[in-house]
């Protein structure tokens, strides 16, 4: 396949030719209309079904998301193309890139006659009809005029990279927006998010995706498994998917004095010590730290701290409850009401000193129907992998609908990979 959209772009290239002048001198001239040829690197790796390439190549310039494969567009030409096994990811990659999702329904707009006439060929509303939920989902995410808009607000930001994180966290649209409103403020102060809510509801996805969108370094901490105010600089970092190292937090700080860096305090009402989270109000204050008395202070202005917590999980779901649409998403409204609420109780929790000190506080909420189907979905992709593209496509739907009536609210997602699993366990 990748061979025959070659040989198509090599017919459209546009000839050089070499023009001799009666001085014998010669000059290249170009064709007044050439016509312009992708870059064939992207063709190669999508038609090469390889989602490390396709990063590479977005990741290094070599091509835009927006480059057109043949007659097509990127995201098009992978939506088309049902030989595809990595197509989910590979959407979700071009759409994190860039790739304008509107162009599809440009595209639709063909003429009838010029699409009949292409053998096989199908209308794009036709193919995002019969892709899988997910796909779906992030297709349509990416068209959402929410969506543009919030990533407006951090469009010219060294925070624009965390735009991306869209295409890996299903749901939690209000929560985003209001994580880059912060973001685009200007302040003195150095930056703290409280990410709040219910368990498996993306809080650890969002705060472990912080540091790599950015390309900056990140130490994430346990604080479950601290004992006393100096624990906290001594912890390791407990990120998964990092290599284990006997670098302490302190060493990290150190390491990266005045520069970017993102702290996550997993688990922070957790602690066994309330004066533990006390060791926290000099670095959240003043972007200063002192790990000793006597010793020099470090300084932190540059990092990001980011705290993940249970408060509140049980006023998200009473705040759901008294929607008059819960199974649709917040309005902004809506999800600033649920901020003032949720506040006072994390407040109460962490005491007023500490929280005085925080940024903003963003409950996550619950997911809505057609969250919870995208979930489903991609639970499958990841579950199944290539089995799933052998699956009847009959065999997939029953296999995400069926286990959505198995969805416990406060498990989230959790609950949604469990019953997918023992869908497929059940299936084979």
């Amino acid at each position: 396949m990748a061979a025959t959209l070659l040989e198509a772009q090599i017919a459209t290239c546009p000839v050089i030719s070499t023009v001799v002048l009666p001085l014998g001198a010669s000059v290249l001239l170009t064709p007044v209309h050439a016509i312009a040829t992708p870059r064939p690197t992207l063709l190669f790796a999508l038609a090469s079904d390889d989602v490390e390439e396709v990063r590479r190549v977005l990741e290094s310039g070599e091509a835009r998301p927006n480059d057109d494969v043949g007659p097509q567009s990127a995201l098009a030409f992978t939506l088309a193309n049902g030989q595809l096994k990595n197509k989910m990811a590979m959407v979700k990659l071009l759409l994190a890139y860039g790739a304008d999702a509107s162009a599809l329904r440009e595209a639709d707009d063909e003429d009838d006659g010029e699409r009949s006439s292409k053998k096989g060929s199908r209308p794009i509303s036709k193919l995002l009809e019969e892709a899988d939920p997910a796909t779906r989902y992030y297709i349509e995410r990416a068209n959402s005029p929410q969506t543009r808009r919030a990533s407006a607000l951090i469009h010219r930001s060294f925070f624009r990279p965390l735009t991306r994180v869209r295409y890996d966290l299903i749901g939690q649209d209000r929560v985003l927006e209001q994580l880059f409103r912060v973001l685009s403020m200007p302040t003195m102060a150095p930056i703290v998010v409280l990410l709040c809510g219910p368990s498996g509801h993306g809080k650890s996805l969002l705060a472990r995706k912080f540091g790599s969108l950015l390309d900056v370094p990140t130490h994430t901490v346990n604080m479950t498994t601290l004992q006393n105010t100096r624990d906290i600089w001594k912890s390791h970092s407990i990120d998964p998917h990092e290599e284990p190292s006997d670098r302490s937090l302190k060493d990290f700080l150190m390491d990266n004095e005045g520069k970017r860096c993102v702290v996550v305090l997993d688990e922070i009402e957790k602690a066994q010590d309330e004066k533990i989270l006390s060791s926290l109000l000099m670095p959240w204050e003043y972007g200063r730290c002192s790990f000793e008395a006597g010793h020099r202070h470090v300084d932190v202005s540059k990092v990001i701290w980011l705290g993940t917590s249970n408060i509140g999980h049980d006023l998200v779901f009473e705040h759901q409850d008294h929607r008059p649409a819960p199974e649709t998403q917040l309005s902004r409204e809506e999800y600033i009401d649920l901020m003032a609420l949720l506040r006072p109780r994390v407040s109460e929790r962490l005491g007023a000193s500490l929280l005085s000190r925080v940024t903003a506080v963003l409950p996550f909420v619950a997911f809505t129907a057609d969250e919870k189907m995208a979930i489903a979905a991609e639970a499958l992709f990841a579950l199944a992998g290539e089995a799933v593209t052998t699956m009847p496509p009959a065999t997939r739907d029953l296999i995400v609908r069926t286990s959505l009536n198995s969805y416990i609210p406060s498990e989230g997602a959790r609950s949604l990979y469990r019953a997918v699993s023992t869908q497929l366990l059940d299936t084979i």
